[in-house]
């Protein structure tokens, strides 16, 4: 069950919008050293004080004083900003080889298994009726949508339509794409839908075990995955934000995994941090894209940063010396 929606506030807000001079004459007067004003001031302008401000909490005194620790600049601000938006970037490269690895799985086997390629036409296939119905109704819409557009011009070599509208042009039957078209069509929201929505068990348990997973694991991390996509696509804070939404743990000694798997126990806070997503996503990398350089890549990134607090991810000194990061490292 959804948890329960919690009940507004009843206080007015009656903050002041301030001049970007009088925000960062704020961090100066909070113990923040700013040796640069005019500097500070183009981010001010580029960035925004609002989107800078969670950044500083690390470095505040946690008395409610809003007060800096002693030595701290505004380059320490900004390089925690810079951190987590390089995060965000590399996060987003293992999420895009997941997510297209689901959608070649799901179409794939779906097509053997279940009569062709416009198998997700057929309600048979899928657990929830009104799901199905909403599913085959919003790609009707996007097909729509699709021949609403100005098509390219004829004769440019250089430029090439879409699968979908390549099909819609030259195809009058059947009404939807095929499978392969389908997918890409979703965000990776609707593909975790359609995913779950899957009948019987055994077709999802096959389209899991393609990832080297098993089908509660997939169901579990695509639902993780939906959120920290659409943190990153909007440019969100990732590095130590609330998810709500967390991978499972796997059991199946089969999925690869921490060895020491305690440091992720269920009352651990750590179970609740960025972490665990981070080694989800390398478990998969392991499987669909084995030669990657991921785990190097994170490495890399947390030695170029070195004043990120660890324990507001999830981790901790000495987090990459576990055999499942140090197979991944060449170690």
């Amino acid at each position: 069950m959804p948890p329960r929606p919690r009940s507004r506030g009843d206080a007015h807000y009656a903050k002041p919008a301030l001049p970007h001079a009088e925000l960062a004459k704020q961090w100066s007067d909070r113990g923040m050293a700013v040796p640069d004003p005019d500097r500070a001031l183009r981010y001010l302008r580029h960035i925004g004080y609002y989107r800078l401000s969670p950044y500083t909490i690390p470095f505040q005194f946690r008395d409610g004083s809003h007060r800096f620790r002693p030595g701290t600049t505004f380059d320490d601000i900004l390089d925690l900003y810079v951190f987590d938006r390089q995060l965000r970037l590399l996060v987003l490269d293992a999420l895009e080889r997941v997510e297209v690895a689901v959608r070649a799985g799901l179409t794939d086997i779906m097509s053997e298994r279940a009569g062709g390629p416009h198998w997700y036409v057929d309600p048979m296939h899928f657990t929830s009726r009104s799901k199905h119905d909403r599913l085959l109704s919003e790609i009707r819409d996007e097909c729509a949508q699709q021949l609403r557009r100005q098509p390219e011009p004829a004769g440019d070599a250089m430029t090439y339509p879409s699968a979908l509208e390549h099909y819609l042009i030259t195809y009058g039957f059947p009404e939807l794409p095929p499978s392969w078209v389908m997918v890409e069509m979703l965000t990776i929201g609707r593909l975790s839908h359609l995913y779950s929505n899957i009948s019987p068990r055994s077709a999802r348990t096959a389209i899991a075990r393609s990832l080297g997973l098993n089908e509660a694991v997939l169901t579990s991390w695509l639902k993780t995955y939906v959120r920290v996509r659409n943190v990153c696509a909007h440019h969100g804070r990732l590095w130590n934000v609330g998810l709500g939404v967390y991978p499972a743990i796997p059991a199946d000694a089969s999925i690869t995994w921490l060895v020491d798997r305690t440091v992720l126990d269920e009352v651990d806070a750590r179970r609740h941090r960025l972490y665990p997503v981070l080694v989800s996503l390398q478990t998969v990398l392991s499987t669909v894209s084995p030669r990657s350089t991921w785990a190097q890549r994170l490495v890399q990134l947390l030695e170029q940063h070195t004043r990120v607090p660890l324990p507001a991810m999830g981790m901790f000194d000495g987090w990459s010396e576990d055999p499942f990061w140090t197979a991944h490292l060449g170690r």
